[in-house]
């Protein structure tokens, strides 16, 4: 099987299976790809010739695109094998390659603490302020998410959240009683209406605003520090995993989960301790 054929093969397998952002995404590199190796038997290529062509394909880009770039030629590789049966090995996965885009290790951040959310959310008078730590800190929201809402978006105990990250048409956020009542009176108080945004604020202020309230504190935090303690918070008092996955958080894998939830202390594991068995 040509280079060229095995291209056109899975960008049949990108259009009937994933979304435009992701086609768009391989486009470049596939295109490259054909570029080079078009008329050459996908098996007559070497892992030398691989580590060049991303090499060439990757330079001066972020380590991040670089990762993403060689991933991408690696998932082409593991789809044609497995869809044509090829007894061929993903060269994608030589040492050399492996080891030249090798993720960096994953760092865990420090989960805020209770008291130090609930202390922001009570010392901020500001309603619309307010909701915005609310919304993430309670419910999960990404504040790119957050700051796109509409009043039409709004119903009830839902948040409808169009073009999300994951790539899908829309997701449902949902919000806990007290925070969709004031919500709703917020709404009502500044005679939103239709397709007006909620919050129509950019990310650079928003994000300076919550640097703001948690420096009142001394604590850094960031928009998607509040995110991580929402799901930190489920997950620390009994609630599933896959609810904290699935619906707060909206991962599609819970290994992408894991990484969100906070490590536990010293202190917090006696504490639980404590809870299971009593003192």
């Amino acid at each position: 099987m040509t280079t060229q054929e095995s291209i056109r093969l899975f960008k049949n397998y990108l259009q009937s299976n994933h979304k435009q952002r992701t086609i768009d995404s391989y486009g470049y590199l596939l295109s490259r790809f054909g570029m080079i190796y078009a008329q050459r038997a996908l098996d007559s290529i070497g892992s030398d010739e691989i580590y060049t062509f991303l090499e060439t394909l990757a330079q001066d880009l972020a380590k991040s695109t670089r990762r993403l770039r060689y991933s991408q030629l690696k998932t082409f590789y593991n789809f044609i094998i497995d869809r044509c049966s090829l007894n061929i090995k993903n060269l994608c996965n030589t040492s050399l390659l492996s080891k030249s885009y090798r993720a960096p290790k994953q760092i865990l951040r420090k989960i805020l603490e209770r008291e130090t959310v609930d202390e922001m959310i009570y010392d901020t008078k500001r309603q619309r302020d307010r909701l915005l730590l609310e919304l993430q800190a309670r419910c999960g929201l990404r504040i790119g998410e957050l700051l796109k809402i509409r009043v039409s978006d709004v119903s009830d105990r839902t948040i409808t959240l169009r073009e999300p990250k994951s790539g899908k048409e829309m997701e449902m956020a949902y919000m806990p009683e007290n925070v969709s009542r004031k919500l709703m009176e917020y709404i009502k108080e500044k005679a939103l209406q239709g397709e007006e945004r909620i919050f129509p604020i950019g990310y650079s202020t928003a994000r300076a605003l919550i640097r703001k309230l948690g420096k009142k504190l001394n604590a850094h935090v960031s928009p998607h520090d509040l995110r991580r303690y929402s799901a930190t918070y489920a997950s620390r008092n009994g609630i599933p995993r896959e609810i904290v996955s699935k619906v707060i958080l909206r991962h599609r894998d819970l290994k992408t989960t894991q990484v969100y939830l906070g490590k536990i202390s010293d202190s917090e594991a006696i504490r639980w301790m404590d809870i299971l068995h009593g003192k």
